[in-house]
């Protein structure tokens, strides 16, 4: 079996999560931001399981994988999770979850068909 066939470590971003990113991850909570609901977000669900698919993908990787994963990846969407104004701000470890942040507004675009994109191919 090659390194691309062989199985995921972690069997969903919940097990990620809770197995590997918030014991490697540890920071002040007065001064960083974090949800113990973090699956209520929908940013950070996005960004957590993008996270543990580049990490899934980077650990079979000898040598520099995980530096490379910490660097391109993880450094950068924990900074964005761990900001004060990011998705959690409202929440804390000690009051829990708050939905305080609402979505972004929206406004239709005067042509529904104005942005419709042509059929794409995959790359890969």
């Amino acid at each position: 079996m090659s390194a691309e066939q062989r199985p995921a470590l972690f069997g969903s971003v919940v097990e990620f999560v809770e197995g590997y990113l918030t014991l490697v991850y540890r920071r002040d909570i007065d001064t960083h931001a974090w949800c113990p609901e973090w699956w209520q977000h929908a940013e950070a669900v996005v960004r957590l399981d993008a996270l543990w698919r580049a990490w899934e993908h980077h650990r079979l990787r000898e040598n520099t994988g995980l530096s490379m994963w910490f660097l391109d990846h993880a450094d950068p969407h924990m900074g964005v999770l761990f900001s004060l104004d990011g998705p959690f701000s409202g929440c804390s470890v000690r009051i829990g979850h708050s939905a305080k942040v609402p979505p972004l507004s929206l406004k239709a675009p005067p042509l529904p068909d104005l942005f419709r994109s042509p059929t794409l191919t995959r790359d890969d």
